[in-house]
């Protein structure tokens, strides 16, 4: 199969191929040995060489895949396809190569679409600054509670590469903008883009480009769904889109009546009729941005003719992720919560939003994320503010910008013990009625592993100083 082959996309032989894949992560093994059960020659490049790796690949050898570890740069001789995971730069010399040696290269969520077979199950995707987790799991909820076999794949942890050659009713996608700008051919029954806001501008180099790999979700014959109260979504949608939005809905809107979900766009006669959908009090965690997800997923199954009863069960159902507005504790009068998810500006600010009076936990990498229209919006909501992380002077400036009579400290330790003076601090600002709220506004990585490690080193101090009282 040569390259012009490869591009075409063959859904079952690809005896011949020689698919070079970059990246040895989750996506990455899972690409490498579906492409080698289809007869491809596939060699793994993956710039890190530890033990980890090494182990890796000596079991991807028992599939026949070549890994190879300490060299991410150099495109193997004869290679017809790259296949590259999602955190991969554009601009990394890899692909240079490729685009010299006039080889294509796909994202793994691209190669997905063309391995389906021809009684595939439709797409339902979803994209967005934040919330995409969340609503497609609440997608996933709502197609099950409807009697479908449905399954939450994508960006949510499932290979989707091994999901597509699965038997399931439906699928519910989850993308991010990096596998969205991989992707060419993709086209979902119905798609949706909760949000746009700054976020890895580092990667895209632009939010002019960050917000066009959002809007390739939206392929011709795709169900467009846009967030009404988000301008660069609703940036997003053309004439035909269906729209959802916390205000009463119009005629082709998804909406709230009092405290009520209500569907004015997948009914019989939009202009004249609404049907419930839900109750407020069905969605958890309840939270504004919470209620926006919520209505997303609706919109989805909706366009997939999921009937009205299935949304409101399927949201009860729901079991939300780690890390996602969770409360840990409430002491002296003081709520603890961890949104350690709220890994940029736009979900800090939604997390904010949702208090009256928060002593905020604020750090981490930005990412190019500007944080001084975040600051300047929670300002009247903040008792005070303690940052942490590489890049705390930056939210520190805006602070003293925006809210200079907010309290502030610094705590610039990066050890273990670091989260536990960053409680101890925010809980001597506090007083009865706040809310204590991580909410980092950047990543994880200049200190933990992940954001979850990160939240799970502030539930574990939160409980430290609750056993020391």
């Amino acid at each position: 199969m040569d390259a012009q082959e490869v591009t075409a996309g063959e859904s079952g032989d690809w005896s011949g191929a020689r698919v070079c894949v970059a990246g040895l992560g989750v996506s990455g093994r899972a690409a490498a040995r579906v492409l080698a059960e289809r007869g491809a020659h596939v060699t793994i490049v993956d710039a890190r060489d530890d033990e980890a790796r090494r182990a890796d690949a000596a079991g991807l050898a028992a599939h026949g895949v070549a890994v190879r570890l300490g060299d991410g740069d150099t495109l193997p001789d004869g290679t017809g396809l790259v296949v590259t995971s999602p955190g991969w730069r554009p601009d990394a010399p890899l692909f240079a190569a490729a685009r010299a040696a006039g080889v294509p290269v796909y994202g793994e969520v691209e190669l997905a679409w063309r391995l389906r077979g021809p009684d595939a199950a439709p797409w339902l995707a979803l994209t967005g600054t934040n919330g995409k987790t969340t609503a497609v799991r609440m997608l996933a909820a709502i197609l099950t509670a409807a009697g479908h076999d449905a399954v939450a794949v994508g960006n949510v942890g499932t290979p989707i590469v091994e999901a597509v050659l699965e038997k399931h009713d439906v699928l519910a996608v989850e993308l991010s903008s990096y596998q969205l700008h991989w992707s060419s051919t993709v086209a979902p029954l119905a798609a949706a883009v909760l949000n746009v806001a700054p976020d890895h501008l580092d990667w895209h180099g632009s939010l002019a480009e960050y917000a066009a790999a959002k809007a390739k979700i939206f392929a011709p014959g795709t169900v467009a769904v846009v967030n009404a109260d988000d301008p660069g979504s609703a940036a997003l949608g053309g004439p035909d889109a269906r729209a959802f939005t916390l205000g009463v809905p119009a005629p082709g809107q998804l909406g709230v009546v009092e405290d009520l979900l209500v569907d004015r766009a997948f009914v019989a006669d939009p202009v004249a009729a609404a049907e419930e959908l839900a109750e407020l009090g069905d969605v958890r965690p309840f939270a504004p941005h919470n209620i926006a997800n919520a209505l997303a997923a609706a919109a989805l199954a909706r366009a997939f003719g999921v009937p009205a009863d299935a949304v409101r069960h399927g949201l009860r159902a729901f079991v939300p992720d780690p890390h996602r507005i969770a409360h840990v504790a409430t002491l002296d009068g003081v709520v603890y919560v961890d949104d350690s998810k709220a890994t940029n500006p736009h979900a800090a600010a939604s997390s904010l939003a949702a208090c009256d009076s928060a002593v905020w936990i604020a750090g981490g990498l930005l990412k190019g994320a500007d944080v001084d229209e975040l600051v300047a919006a929670a300002a009247g909501r903040l008792r005070a503010a303690v940052l942490l992380g590489a890049e705390r002077d930056r939210i520190a400036a805006a602070l003293a910008r925006h809210a200079p009579d907010v309290p502030v400290v610094e705590v610039p330790d990066t050890d273990t013990g670091a989260m536990d003076r960053v409680v101890i601090a925010a809980a001597e600002l506090a007083r009865p009625g706040d809310t204590v709220l991580l909410a980092p506004a950047g990543a994880s990585f200049d200190m933990f592993p992940n954001y979850g490690a990160r939240g799970d080193a502030f539930a574990a101090a939160v409980r430290r100083l609750a056993g020391s009282r």
